[in-house]
């Protein structure tokens, strides 16, 4: 079953709907011209003359999943993808619940990810001018994950790569980017990182504190100074220690701090995702699927930026007992956090829509079901599972 003619006002009803802030029963959700016209309950609204009505009985209305950090998916990394590939990744990530992205980088030299940047920014800027129509996720910026990180929590980042923190070359990437860079991680305690972090704010950019050696006070240093996010907390960061918190206790108890986390139940265990929910709670925590090309393939060797990954038993393996991202999707990241948590579905959405796109400085355009909002929804069951999903008004069942 598809929904795709965007010129024709549309009224979904269903269960529910999670705007995600507030939780309407028997709502009736109206959409004009790909962007959400009415929201509210069912009783007693009229719609206008014309309008084609779709009901979704017992499934819950959510706004579109926004990935912050991903390398790929469907066979594809986004380093090297062509135009066929992104097509095919952003069709996966639909099936998904995910209407939104940031293609991410990984260190390379730095002419492959000045040349990667082009490309991600050609990616971008197509995705703009696309009429509706194309049931497919929208890269709305760049996370450049890479080379401003410290060689001792480096994961699998290619340590001849790495470079200290340089105002300059963050200059060349953006240039190489057209500015569409919205998130760089970076170790805050490199020389040179201070003066990174000011230019980086000054464009606009959103600081992400990781793939770091800090500790407590250098990394609280850099928040004072404006850093407001984390790269997947735990992952590639000097390890909580009662007699030394370092980076990661600055970010669990800033709550400036909005902090990615990699809910598979590998990167991070259960019970650690949980004590990361309790400290950070629904505001300060935010999903990601940190995802690379195996994502949706199976098992094999798969690219990963510029080097090869083995991805068995739907884990990626970097080599050196490394994880090297994962295979994960944000709606399993979403279902994940209920089950290790205990979460109902409207807090667990709330970190895969309503804070990232916060984060991104995008409300209420993105990460909302409320009047004026882009139309990008993710039709849900009770128990979080993505039955459709609508890009700009334009839906279609995923299963099919």
């Amino acid at each position: 079953m598809s929904y795709n003619e965007p010129s024709m006002p549309t009224a979904l009803t269903a269960a529910a709907c999670m705007t995600p802030q507030e939780l309407i029963a028997d709502p009736l959700l109206l959409i004009e011209d790909g962007v959400i016209a009415w929201v509210g309950r069912r009783t007693g609204f009229v719609p206008p003359p014309e309008t084609r009505t779709v009901d979704f009985p017992g499934a819950v209305l959510a706004p579109g999943y926004i990935d912050v950090h991903i390398h790929g998916g469907a066979g594809h990394d986004l380093m090297s993808a062509d135009a066929a590939g992104f097509a095919a990744f952003e069709s996966h990530l639909v099936r998904h619940g995910v209407t939104s992205y940031l293609p991410t980088t990984v260190t390379a030299p730095v002419d492959d990810t000045l040349h990667a940047l082009e490309r991600l920014a050609t990616a971008i800027e197509s995705a703009e001018r696309a009429p509706a129509g194309d049931l497919r996720a929208q890269p709305i910026g760049i996370h450049l994950e890479g080379p401003f990180l410290s060689h001792e929590r480096r994961g699998v980042h290619p340590a001849e790569h790495l470079q200290l923190p340089s105002v300059e070359l963050f200059r060349r990437f953006w240039e190489a980017a057209r500015g569409r860079i919205r998130i760089v991680t970076v170790a805050p305690e490199l020389p040179g990182a201070g003066e990174l972090l000011r230019e980086a704010i000054g464009l606009g950019v959103c600081v992400s504190l990781g793939h770091s050696d800090a500790g407590f006070e250098a990394a609280g240093a850099a928040i004072d100074a404006g850093a407001r996010h984390a790269t997947h907390t735990f992952n590639a960061m000097r390890p909580l220690d009662h007699r030394d918190p370092g980076i990661a206790a600055a970010v669990l108890t800033d709550a400036r701090v909005c902090a990615e986390i990699i809910a598979d139940g590998v990167h991070v265990a259960p019970s650690m995702v949980e004590l990361f929910l309790r400290a950070k709670g629904r505001e300060g925590a935010l999903l990601v699927s940190d995802a690379i090309s195996a994502t949706g393939m199976g098992d094999g060797r798969w690219r990963l930026g510029s080097f090869e990954v083995e991805v068995r038993g739907g884990i990626c393996h970097g080599g050196e007992g490394k994880l090297a991202g994962s295979c994960l999707t944000l709606d399993r990241a979403v279902r994940n956090v209920m089950s290790f948590a205990h979460w109902q579905l409207q807090d667990a959405v709330c970190l895969a829509t309503l804070n990232p796109a916060r984060e991104l400085r995008e409300v209420p355009k993105r990460g909302m079901l409320v009047p004026g909002a882009r139309a990008d929804i993710a039709v849900l069951s009770p128990d979080g599972e993505v039955k459709h999903t609508f890009v700009r008004g334009i839906g279609s069942d995923p299963t099919h």
